[in-house]
């Protein structure tokens, strides 16, 4: 089906959808899904519990117990859709935001918040979980998926990779170089753009003139926009850019349309560029809602099914709490651990300042 999009500050022409807002299955002539009732149920338990964790961190960050975060509220379907459909061996490169695709590639969250704590440096291998660690540096991680995709075909690996970015990121160079490298080598890699529509204060028009996976023919491969609130859809677009890319197909752009329904950060506040009702338009696409309508409408789950998956939710919550706030603090100068592979001169005369001056406060 082609619908019109989600409503924000301007509504797209077209999008793939496959589950609209008010929780109806439609069609779509390129891309389709066939799910079980037990997968449908995943996906929900999915979706709650990566909201759950999302808002005890924000939580968290507002009692002085990390030092930012940045949250994924709103984007709950573009990121589960995705991340579901990743095989094992397929790669993913993502920015600060991606808690749902983490939790898809089996990270323990207090991994992700040790990192926001200020505790690690992420605290995930990722050759265990084929999810890099974060990239706080915008755009960057799509030069490395590009690198890492090329390895790949390469090996001639039956894998492709997957980057994710938003809308704000597509204006970095690095961003635009990524495309021309892909492009030409017809690397196996997904370009996965969340469009919030805002890239922190900056509204998307002040990005693109076009749609922005309209961009990508510009480069010689194609793009698609998806509804990025339908899980649904988000999962078929994504399951069938990353078989393509894994048969040889090369390179796509695929732009979820979503909306950024918190702050860019923690240390954000967006009241001062945005109007409330922008906002409570978006509530009611909700990504969640409209599984859960979905749901009752076909009598896939009942409400001792959402009453269980609440409670699961509330545990998650209490545990991730707790864990996180026993996270040993790390010593001083563990700082300069793991900098070098191999003993660096200036590395070592910087341990020996720093530790110089921590023993000024002892006695």
């Amino acid at each position: 089906m082609t619908a019109e999009a989600p409503h924000g500050a301007e509504a797209p022409s077209e999008l793939v959808q496959l589950l609209t807002p008010e929780g109806e299955r439609v069609e779509h002539p390129d891309y389709d899904i066939d799910l079980t009732p037990e997968e449908i149920r995943g996906l929900y338990r999915d979706l709650v519990l990566v909201r759950r964790v999302d808002l005890e961190a924000v939580a968290l960050q507002r009692q002085g117990e990390l030092g930012i975060w940045a949250s994924l509220l709103g984007q709950e379907a573009a990121q589960i859709g995705s991340g579901r459909a990743l095989t094992e061996a397929d790669m993913a490169f993502p920015t600060y935001r991606e808690h749902g695709v983490a939790w898809c590639r089996g990270v323990d969250p207090v991994n992700l918040l040790g990192m926001f704590r200020g505790v690690n440096h992420g605290g995930w291998d990722p050759a265990e979980h084929n999810f890099h660690l974060y990239t706080i540096v915008i755009g960057s991680q799509t030069l490395h998926a590009v690198g890492y995709a090329m390895g790949v075909q390469r090996d001639s690996a039956e894998a492709a990779t997957i980057v994710y970015f938003g809308d704000g990121a597509t204006s970095q160079g690095d961003v635009n170089e990524s495309f021309i490298w892909a492009s030409v080598f017809n690397a196996p890699v997904v370009f996965f753009c969340q469009n919030n529509q805002w890239a922190i204060s900056e509204p998307l028009e002040k990005q693109s003139r076009i749609p922005l996976y309209r961009r990508a023919s510009g480069f010689g491969f194609p793009g698609v926009r998806v509804d990025g609130n339908d899980v649904f859809a988000c999962l078929a677009v994504t399951r069938k850019a990353l078989a393509d890319a894994r048969s040889g197909q090369g390179p796509m752009l695929i732009e979820a349309f979503t909306y950024r329904m918190g702050a860019h950060t923690t240390a954000d506040d967006p009241t001062r560029y945005r109007v409330a009702g922008e906002l409570e338009a978006w509530k009611l696409k909700d990504p969640i809602e409209r599984v859960r309508a979905y749901m009752f409408k076909n009598q896939i789950a009942d409400q001792d099914f959402f009453d269980a998956i609440d409670a699961e939710a509330d545990e998650l919550g209490g545990d991730v709490r707790k864990r996180c706030l026993a996270l040993p603090d790390p010593e001083p100068l563990a700082i300069f651990d793991h900098v070098y592979a191999e003993p660096h001169g200036l590395m070592d005369s910087e341990r020996a300042e720093f530790a110089t001056y921590l023993e000024g406060f002892e006695g």
